[in-house]
């Protein structure tokens, strides 16, 4: 049953389509100009292979309604919100269909969502601010602000780096810390037990890690001295003018405009569970408005600066969007790699135009996505508030595919869906299986009851409650349990990173319990 975690299997599906987030076509010479960094005299590391199509960002622009109530229409996608920066403006904001399918109440460009992964992003603007004034760099080691902080590797721990975190190069397997998480872990119990994962080559394997790019976060806030939630705040949202933004769960919550998370149950949408991501706050913890994600598009396309406001030197934030690692690696001579810089991936398509975007998933009920073209001085942003299908990155890859070339190259909706429909499927040996006819019996209930061990994901207890097993674990979390066949009983789970449906087997053996969901690394043993 190895399954990634939803953050890394999103991720992971749209790099691999990365080569077509900016399309490919040549278009007739009646539509092109010489546009934006193709004349004589540019260097030719900036140089465009093709010329931008004429006026060719208004002219996207203006089908943008045409497209986003296209893709709602054949997905029945409850909510969304986009925004178009160009020119140093807003130029296109608006809410389509409801925020929560109950209450009928419509989206507008204020109405606040969860970005999900789009987090990272943000977050990499504020380590860039805090580079600028001195407090830390995208080199800093972690065990210089974090003394004590390790990895399974001594020499890994005392040379990871921030920016190791936030480019997914630590070593850290992607699902590192998700499901502890998930059990309602806080973020030092979590960072404190990454030690205990076995390592991928250091800086040279990428695995994207919620929890390596929250650790390199956190280093940056301990050298700011204050949480990291309190840092993004005042290095951005409160320069910016960001008032309906947060990285606290509580101030999403508190909001009286906001979109609810949606799932897809049986064929129908319908709300999804809440999620509270604070313990990763820098890798998923955003919520904001497509109106406030806009004034960050600015200030990203001007350098840094908002309003005559110096948020960070272009210089600091490069890096975020250079490459940093090879995310995916191409396995055919045609084929282009994907990239990953600092908390963006990073893109050139065939035009010679580069790019980088970031796409945000949860599983309980949202999916976005931020586009940007420099070349193009255009930036795009969807938010919605169903799980992913790709839908987001539908509106933004055919918007950015019609600046570039005056029409869209690739049914996005069909390839993206079909690449991403899987990944909200139940996870799980048993999933689909009909129970044993003729099960073995159990032993005594009360055999099986005890606490039962375990140094990484903490103790298990199983007791007797009215003829059966109850399973408790983490921060106040408990299981029943089902007799399966024997020594196996199944427990039904409905998480961030096991979607709806999913089972896993707990099994007894001796004084030991098995449970298959949490045993992805070997690490899913408890000893009595």
């Amino acid at each position: 049953m190895k399954r990634l975690p939803t953050g890394l299997r999103v991720a992971g599906v749209l790099l691999a389509t990365a080569g077509l987030t900016f399309g490919c076509s040549s278009g007739s010479a009646d539509d092109f100009s010489a546009v934006g960094p193709t004349s004589v005299g540019e260097p030719p590391n900036v140089q465009a292979g093709i010329p931008l199509p004429k006026d060719s960002v208004n002219r996207a622009v203006a089908k943008l309604d045409e497209i986003v109530n296209d893709v709602m229409k054949k997905s029945g996608l409850p909510g969304a919100a986009v925004a178009v920066v160009h020119g140093g403006k807003v130029i296109y904001a608006k809410g389509f269909g409801v925020k929560d399918v109950e209450t009928g109440e419509k989206i507008d460009p204020d109405t606040v969502f969860q970005v999900a992964s789009v987090s990272k992003s943000v977050s990499a603007t504020v380590v860039a601010s805090q580079v600028t004034k001195g407090v830390a760099t995208w080199e800093t080691p972690l065990a210089e602000a974090m003394p004590g902080f390790q990895l399974a590797d001594p020499w890994v721990s005392e040379h990871v780096t921030v920016g190791d975190g936030f480019s997914h190069r630590t070593g850290l397997p992607g699902a590192a810390g998700d499901k502890l998480e998930d059990l309602g872990f806080d973020r030092q119990y979590i960072l404190d037990r990454l030690r205990m994962h076995k390592l991928n080559p250091f800086r040279t394997s990428y695995a994207y890690a919620n929890f390596g790019l929250t650790a390199g976060a956190e280093a940056v806030a301990r050298k700011a001295g204050m949480p990291w939630a309190d840092l993004a705040a005042e290095a951005i949202y409160k320069p910016l003018g960001m008032t309906s933004t947060s990285s606290w769960h509580d101030e999403f919550v508190k909001r009286t405009n906001k979109a609810t998370l949606h799932q897809k149950i049986d064929g129908k949408y319908v709300r999804g569970l809440e999620r509270d991501p604070d313990q990763q706050d820098p890798a998923g913890g955003v919520s904001s408005s497509v109106n406030d994600m806009a004034k960050w598009l600015r200030m990203i396309l001007g350098d840094g600066t908002f309003e005559g406001k110096k948020i960070y030197d272009p210089k600091d934030f490069q890096p975020a969007i250079t490459v940093q690692s090879v995310a995916m690696k191409p396995k055919e001579m045609d084929a282009r790699a994907s990239f990953y810089g600092f908390g963006f991936n990073v893109t050139t398509s065939l035009s010679g135009r580069t790019g980088f975007n970031h796409s945000g998933a949860f599983v309980s009920g949202a999916a976005t996505n931020i586009s940007v073209l420099p070349s193009a001085d255009v930036g795009i942003v969807t938010l919605t508030n169903a799980w992913p299908t790709g839908i987001p990155e539908t509106i933004n890859d055919s918007f950015t595919d019609l600046v570039q070339f005056g029409r869209i190259k690739v049914d996005y909706y069909d390839l993206l869906g079909k690449a991403l429909g899987p990944l909200t499927a139940p996870v799980g040996s048993l999933v689909g299986q009909s129970a044993p006819a003729s099960p073995a019996p159990a032993k005594p209930l009360a055999d099986y009851a005890g606490t039962y061990a375990n140094a990484y994901y903490g103790p298990a207890t199983i007791t007797e409650q009215n003829g059966s097993l109850v399973l408790a674990m983490g921060v106040g979390k408990t299981f029943p349990l089902k007799h399966w066949d024997g020594g196996t009983f199944m427990f039904v789970l409905d998480t961030e990173n096991a979607p709806p449906g999913s089972i896993s087997k707990a099994t007894f053996n001796g004084g030991q319990l098995n449970l298959e969901y949490f045993d992805e690394e070997g690490m899913g043993t408890w000893s009595k």
